[in-house]
């Protein structure tokens, strides 16, 4: 699993990623940068000689990002706040603007989980996933597209996942986010013709980051999980070679097969979700006690 002091070893490997195109002088944004995917992106950026703009609300973590890829990249600078709030999520750009005079490219993957039971989540959780999974996305898009506009040249790449797809038991928030991400993605692939900015869509699978050890609830899922890397790959190749929509690994059997069952079979994928991790009669019983005493759902406060 990455972890924050292995941004050595994520560096060298990210940096091997793609030798097509010359990021010398550009400017990135990459946001969810304190740790995992965004950290080794932020790295491999910065090992290609990009001006990196890192984005994450870990401050120390950043300072060590940052800190760890100066000699290659000494005009590359943090941001620490929360992308969840439209005014910071703004500001991002704003402020790069103002530091840099450009941003060529944007990569939006800050998310956040939200791995419980329907039954167990609140209003204000639901709203709080949406706004950072999603709407933090929105904003800063909003924001940059002006100025890529402008500028004739620009990419956003929006990093989303795999349950967007086909959603796992107890990710009903977090796969809703991101299947707003993904519709939001392949809207702009119309509204930005003409344009010359190209938006991409990189889909990853089970990856082995930090965000498995915050789950609030137990995770069924035992299978392999792939390396940040291969996003990061994923990402370079969105931009280099102008690609729409990748899934990251590109040739998982698990992903492809689970894919296909979903569009052939949908009541033997939902069958197998159910069995993966079934949902407790207790669950269901408490939450019917709670209707009885009018309560909404998402509304967790007890009487």
């Amino acid at each position: 699993m990455l972890r924050v002091g292995d941004g050595r070893r994520a560096g060298e490997l990210a940096g091997r990623v793609g030798r097509l195109m010359d990021f010398e002088g550009r400017v990135v944004v990459v946001t969810g940068a304190s740790s995992g995917i965004g950290w080794v992106t932020a790295e491999a950026f910065a090992a290609r000689g990009a001006r990196v703009v890192a984005v994450a609300r870990r401050e120390e973590n950043l300072k060590r990002l940052v800190e760890s890829f100066r000699d290659r990249s000494p005009q590359s600078s943090y941001l620490c706040g929360d992308l969840g709030v439209r005014a910071f999520a703004e500001q991002v750009i704003d402020d790069t603007l103002a530091r840099h005079g450009r941003i060529d490219v944007l990569v939006n993957n800050a998310a956040i989980s939200k791995h419980k039971q329907l039954w167990h989540v609140s209003a204000d959780e639901a709203q709080r996933v949406m706004e950072v999974n999603f709407l933090s996305c929105v904003w800063t898009t909003f924001a940059a597209l002006p100025h890529m506009l402008l500028a004739d040249a620009g990419t956003i790449v929006n990093v989303s996942s795999f349950a967007a797809e086909l959603v796992p038991p107890r990710e009903t928030m977090y796969g809703a986010s991101k299947a707003a991400l993904h519709a939001f993605t392949r809207g702009l692939w119309n509204d930005l013709q003409g344009s010359n900015v190209h938006a991409a869509l990189v889909i990853p699978g089970a990856i082995d980051t930090e965000i498995w050890d915050k789950e609030e609830e137990p995770v069924a899922f035992k299978g392999k999980k792939a390396p940040p890397q291969v996003v990061t790959a994923a990402i370079f190749e969105a931009i280099e070679k102008r690609r729409y929509e990748i899934t990251a690994p590109k040739r998982r059997l698990d992903l492809n097969a689970a894919r296909a069952l979903r569009r052939l079979w949908p009541a033997l994928m939902r069958t197998a979700l159910r069995r993966m991790d079934p949902v407790p009669p207790e669950v269901i019983e408490r939450a019917r006690e709670r209707a009885r005493k009018g309560k909404r759902l998402g509304d967790l406060r007890e009487p």
